[in-house]
């Protein structure tokens, strides 16, 4: 799980756009995902992308994807521009 994707669960949570566990981070640590570190060079490298995706979680998420050969979940078909695995939301 990206840092990126549990603080924009966090954020839309508490804007009451999106239902999710207080312990979300422990939740799905219990059902199998693993944390992704964000790091410094990832933030370089989304800086760089393409514009395909103006959504700088979303850009952050194509870049872990990419680096650590993991595939997305969305329904966002703009993350086939960047060559990034999805799966089907």
């Amino acid at each position: 799980m990206s840092a990126a994707t549990v603080w924009e669960i966090s954020i839309k949570r508490a804007l009451g756009k999106l239902d999710a566990p207080d312990d979300l981070v422990d939740t799905l640590a219990s059902e199998g995902f693993a944390e992704a570190p964000i790091l410094a060079s990832d933030g370089e490298r989304a800086g760089r992308l393409d514009p395909h995706h103006r959504d700088p979680f979303d850009r952050m998420l194509v870049v872990q994807a990419l680096r650590l050969d993991a595939a997305i979940v969305t329904r966002d078909p703009a993350f086939a521009a960047y060559g990034a695995r999805t799966v089907p939301a």
